[in-house]
């Protein structure tokens, strides 16, 4: 967890630096707190935060848990992109919690190393790291993991077991929203997908094939370079839900490249980012009523 050493020491750094590199940027944010970096919500609710271990059936999950400090509310399980459970991801689940949800994030690599995974968010300099670590995850590793970490949150008094739980995730953690929604149709009642890779492929257990078993309301936030890159998956996402009966948001965000959400990325682009942002907020405050 930041503390508020770390986060002084990270405002030092910027006044010092001034203007930042992309890369620069990405390496402070990895290393330190990045609240002074992310808007608050309006009436912001004080939030309790820990650091704890989740138990699995392959094993422990180090995971960041954050939700307003009185009351029980929506529950949402955040699975990371490929750089994994850091400082940026805490500090967006702690934003979404001000806003009154109980939210989850996970180290999805769990059975291999804790987190930190890696120090930069430059894929190129780490590939060599993380292209391993996601090779170990599967559709039935993500589905056995989103039931374990549902059924965390569901025990928790600090959600509300009685109100529909949420799901979002980051590039690959696209997909793992898809499984989490499909595998547990009763409790998930709203996703998100930021920059999601491989949600429509053509194998036997590509993602957009488990719509038909879902109840949820989707949001598709497509980055512009992924949308170039396999221009009919929106239209298959599409059509999918509109045969399930299903509503999803799904748009391309023009100029946005992938990665371009989390506030540590390589190519953050902040005002896509807070529109998005702005429709999910807009989807759980729809689906998870």
């Amino acid at each position: 967890m930041c503390d508020e050493t770390t986060t002084n020491d990270a405002k030092e750094y910027l006044r010092r630096s001034g203007p930042l590199t992309r890369r620069q940027f990405g390496e402070v944010s990895m290393g330190a707190g990045l609240a002074m970096l992310l808007p608050r919500a309006a009436n912001a609710q004080a939030v309790t935060e820990s650091e704890l271990d989740v138990t699995t059936p392959d094993g422990v999950s180090d995971s960041y848990f954050v939700h307003p400090s009185s009351g029980s509310h929506p529950g949402v399980l955040i699975w990371p992109d490929a750089f994994g459970l850091r400082p940026a991801k805490r500090q967006m689940a702690k934003r979404l919690a001000e806003s009154g949800y109980a939210v989850l994030v996970v180290n999805q690599y769990y059975r291999s190393q804790r987190a930190p995974i890696v120090n930069t968010t430059n894929f190129a300099e780490v590939s060599d790291t993380l292209r391993p670590l996601m090779g170990t995850l599967n559709a039935e590793t993500q589905v056995r993991d989103a039931q374990a970490f549902i059924g965390f949150l569901d025990r928790q008094q600090a959600v509300d077991s009685n109100r529909k739980m949420g799901t979002m995730g980051y590039c690959m953690g696209g997909p793992f929203t898809m499984r989490t929604a499909a595998s547990l149709p009763d409790r998930v009642g709203a996703a998100a997908s930021f920059h999601g890779g491989g949600l429509v492929t053509d194998q036997p257990d590509s993602p957009h094939l488990l719509v038909p078993q879902m109840t949820a309301q989707y949001l598709f936030a497509i980055a512009a370079n992924d949308d170039e890159n396999q221009p009919e998956a929106k239209d298959v996402l599409r059509d999918a839900f509109t045969q399930a009966g299903l509503q999803a948001e799904i748009e391309v965000y023009d100029g946005a490249m992938h990665g371009w959400c989390p506030p540590d990325s390589q190519v953050y682009d902040e005002s896509k980012a807070e529109r998005a942002w702005s429709r999910l907020l807009a989807l759980f405050t729809r689906a998870l009523a």
